[in-house]
């Protein structure tokens, strides 16, 4: 007989909560154990609708959840190395089956397992190797998948194994973590992105990283998928991939500390390009659809501008700005072709509240011409596809509110609006709120 969602977590949070708590954090670990659990809950209400097609996101109430309970084991086999494995029991439940808007309320749906029952999964095991050379030491805060120690301000770093894209590459301290910060996709990473991962965001590949003072360049490759939001991913490596390269330097504008990202993506696989299905259906008749022209090699790429400052201790502000070619069907992340957004987050020490975050922002997703034009003619993509669209761009507002209830654990309160859900003038607006139970150790 399966075991309850209950069942599952409350057995795996009591074989690793006694670990996470025995867990030391001196100056410098050859080990360490976390643990990180959280649900969201999410209700959206009834919207207008003039018609649904087979990708829309319903227009009626629909409830949505996301689970995980998730360990980050750690130590170090020999100088400069360090070897992580991620245990994790996941479930969830999507609006729509995750269908229906370009960018989705909740980031945490992707990364867990559609269910129930629950279920269980490495969701990383990975090796960093760190060389040093010299420059001002550098303190390295125990965390999950980060030992305690110091590092040299000049090193290179080599990352390797099974992870998310997103692990290293577009950090931003104000809105990266869907975990403890803003939930919508177009806001916690760039919205264009369209980097390699399976149906849960995850890959195998590995990335270089060059620091040195406040400069920092890094590369890295990783498999595709063979298709599509699916989880197989293509092993060949040399011939079908994602490639990113960062650069990024940090500053200080009147002692406030501040970064500044720049980010180029190449992809190349198997994948359809919009104007093939439209003259494919032009030839042919009937609706266009992408699967009868994926059938050559392409190549998606993209650009992405990202920055984050602080204005004073508690008071930090970020925006971020992609686009893609937008000439091929999605192939991992939300159908996004351009977008731009930017937010404010707050610390509650102005209110007695030292680890309450109060955190505002908008985003607006654009599509391509030929994506529109496929759309338009009924066409279907990985996520949307109305049957017919009125173009608009979507507008998207979130405004959230985290409340530490303990030393280690938080609940947030989170509302989202979006006007134009796909892209469609003829649909919505929709109204989503949600609330986070998070808890780490």
């Amino acid at each position: 007989m399966p075991l309850s969602l209950e069942q599952c977590c409350l057995g795996f949070a009591g074989v690793l909560f006694p670990v996470a708590c025995w867990a030391q954090t001196p100056e410098s670990e050859d080990w360490n154990a976390k643990f990180q659990a959280t649900y969201i809950w999410q209700y959206k209400r009834p919207f207008a609708a003039a018609y649904s097609g087979p990708n829309s996101l319903s227009s009626e109430r629909e409830k949505s959840y996301s689970f995980s309970s998730t360990g980050f084991l750690g130590f170090r086999p020999w100088t400069g190395g360090e070897f992580y494995i991620n245990p994790q029991v996941s479930q969830s439940s999507p609006f729509s089956h995750q269908t229906g808007l370009g960018g989705f309320t909740s980031g945490d749906v992707s990364a867990t397992h559609e269910g129930p029952p629950p279920t269980f999964s490495l969701t990383r095991i990975f090796v960093r190797q760190t060389w040093g050379f010299g420059g001002d030491k550098e303190d390295i805060e125990s965390d999950a998948n980060q030992l305690a120690g110091k590092v040299d301000g000049r090193r290179l770093v080599l990352t390797a194994g099974y992870l998310y894209v997103l692990d290293l590459f577009d950090d931003n301290a104000f809105s990266h973590d869907l975990r403890t910060q803003f939930m919508n996709w177009s806001l916690f990473t760039q919205g264009a992105y369209q980097y390699a991962a399976d149906a849960y965001g995850r890959t195998w590949g590995l990335a270089l990283a060059y620091h040195y003072d406040e400069w920092s360049i890094r590369a890295g490759r990783f498999m595709q998928p063979k298709v599509p939001g699916e989880r197989p991913l293509d092993t060949r490596i040399l011939r079908h991939y994602g490639d990113q390269l960062e650069i990024e330097r940090s500053h200080e504008i009147t002692d406030q500390r501040g970064v500044v990202r720049l980010l180029a993506f190449r992809n190349r696989a198997v994948m359809p390009r919009f104007q093939d299905a439209l003259d494919f259906a032009a030839a042919n008749g009937g609706t266009p659809d992408i699967d009868d022209v994926r059938n050559s090699e392409q190549i998606k790429y993209g650009f992405g501008l990202n920055v984050e400052q602080n204005l004073t201790s508690n008071v930090g502000v970020f925006a971020r700005a992609s686009r893609s070619d937008g000439q091929t069907a999605t192939y991992t992340f939300g159908e996004i072709d351009r977008t731009v957004s930017a937010g404010v987050s707050i610390r509650g020490s102005a209110w007695a509240r030292r680890e309450d975050t109060l955190g505002v922002g908008v985003a607006r997703n654009e599509l391509s011409q030929v994506h529109r034009e496929y759309l338009a003619a009924g066409g279907l993509g990985v996520f949307i596809g109305d049957g017919r669209i009125n173009y608009r761009p979507e507008a998207i507002f979130e405004t959230y509110y985290s409340v530490n209830v303990f030393r280690n654990a938080w609940v947030t309160f989170d509302f989202q609006r979006i006007r134009n859900p796909a892209y469609n003038a003829d649909r919505g607006p929709v109204s989503v709120g949600s609330v986070r139970l998070h808890a780490e150790f």
